[in-house]
């Protein structure tokens, strides 16, 4: 068992709410993607009750191609702000709370996401994290002038490269470099600047990146792929991992997975921080928390149910009957394969039907869905965290702003209570939230004075 000790909390915000149907449901704010103050409120509430971090999904694209469908549910990227232009806007409006995003190695360049989240973390005064994700939506590909989405393991190695020049970037400049020194006209010291000269399989950037190292070093690096190549890159490179297990043993079982590959990499276990989504339904009495669940799920179309299931599985649905099984030898997705395989487990363990696990994952989407008193939700958050299943929850609020409301109102009280999580933030960064240690830099580069030198003396272009 783990030894006894605070739990990590992140707010993970969709728009109006983790469910398909939140932004149906009457006290939820249906144009909360474009709200700004919605997010700011919900940032400060969220700050008030000493929450962690505040995590931002994304996709480069709305996903599926049934629009008929995509139309009644707004929860699949077609409403809502770009999330690190978001997160630039949070900061200026909190001070202590973490400020994760979302952002594809897949469709995007090393060094515009370095400077993006440096800045953000220099802007938060420290607070800013990396979800680092490879696209699961093929949807982007035709984005980003590309007639098919690259094959799983590519974007894997892809990612993996992207990162190692993402953190070689932020390595660009040491501490100390900037002396802004009015008096002898010295801005900052030549011999303590570095330049990347990478080149690789995909990548070739010479850098240094254009602003000061950031106040955490790198921003966290979190990593939400369950997949055994998204295991591996996390155990090697991340500093949080977001998963979705149904069951404590399963969450057991990834769990002891994640920490002994990091300890491979050379990493203590500790160093790497596993926080489950957890979907709560929180009620005063166990028939209040299930009436409030009845009333999202009585608001879901069977269209969107299916819609999100075929993306989930990668297959075609609409043509077998809803309530039969689903088929045998469903092929390997290229999106989210771990998603996939939780979703078929979940089908078998509990003799779903095509329309039955529809909407349980227009529910959840797949994570963890927890529907009870108080009492009964930290009774299980408690087991998890306390039999290595868990170093603290990524909590998914069913709809905003009430559902997070409730959970604050509810559910925190009960678990400072057990004395399972803060009553107030001990240090102001990301990574003293989270007792992660501030990286030092390590990447070694070459002298980038020359290469900087040459390139003053060049001829200004026309």
């Amino acid at each position: 068992m783990t030894a006894r000790k605070h739990m990590a909390l992140g707010a993970f915000l969709y728009p109006t709410g983790h469910h398909a149907a939140a932004w149906r449901h009457p006290q939820a704010q249906a144009d909360a993607g474009i709200n700004f103050r919605h997010y700011a409120q919900i940032a400060q509430q969220a700050e008030a009750a000493k929450f962690d971090l505040l995590f931002l999904a994304d996709s480069a694209g709305a996903r599926g191609e049934d629009w008929g469908a995509l139309a009644r549910f707004s929860t699949h990227y077609v409403a809502q702000f770009e999330p690190l232009t978001l997160l630039g806007a949070l900061a200026a409006v909190t001070e202590r709370i973490g400020l994760v995003a979302t952002a594809s190695t897949t469709y995007n360049e090393p060094y515009v996401l370095a400077r993006k989240f440096a800045s953000i973390d220099h802007i938060s005064g420290g607070r800013a994290g990396w979800n680092l994700v490879t696209s699961g939506n093929e949807g982007e590909a035709y984005n980003f002038g590309r007639d098919t989405h690259p094959p799983h393991d590519e974007r894997y190695r892809r990612a993996t490269e992207f990162l190692a020049v993402a953190e070689g970037l932020w390595d660009s400049w040491e501490d100390d470099a900037f002396s802004r020194d009015k008096e002898s006209g010295v801005f900052f010291d030549p011999e303590k600047v570095y330049s990347l000269d990478h080149r690789g399989e995909f990548f070739a950037v010479r850098g240094p990146l254009n602003i000061p190292r950031s106040p955490q070093g790198w921003p966290v690096l979190v990593q939400a792929g369950s997949s055994e190549a998204g295991k591996e890159l996390a155990a090697a490179s991340a500093e949080v991992v977001f998963t979705a297990q149904q069951t404590l043993a399963a969450a057991q079982a990834f769990y002891r997975d994640v920490k002994a590959r990091a300890l491979a990499h050379g990493r203590a276990p500790d160093e790497v921080k596993i926080l489950p989504g957890i979907f709560p339904v929180v009620g005063r009495t166990e028939a209040e928390a299930k009436a409030k669940f009845e009333e999202l799920q009585n608001l879901i179309h069977p269209d969107v149910a299916l819609s999100i299931l075929e993306h989930r599985l990668g297959i075609p649905l609409r043509h077998l009957p809803l309530d039969g099984p689903l088929p045998k030898d469903i092929p390997l997705t290229n999106a989210a394969q771990s998603r996939q395989a939780l979703l078929l487990e979940l089908a078998e363990r509990e003799g779903l039907s095509i329309l039955q696990l529809g909407l349980r994952v227009a529910g959840a989407r797949g994570h963890w869905q927890v529907v009870g008193t108080p009492e009964q939700i930290v009774d299980v958050m408690e087991e998890r965290f306390l039999n290595e299943g868990a170093d603290g929850f990524n909590v998914m609020p069913p709809y905003l702003p009430g559902g997070l409301t409730d959970f604050i109102e509810l559910v925190i009280p009960e678990l400072r209570r057990r004395g399972l999580f803060r009553t107030d933030y001990e240090g102001r960064t990301l990574r003293e939230h989270l007792g992660l240690k501030r990286p030092a830099r390590h990447h070694k580069h070459n002298k980038a004075i020359e290469s900087i030198g040459h390139a003053a003396d060049a001829p200004a272009a026309a």
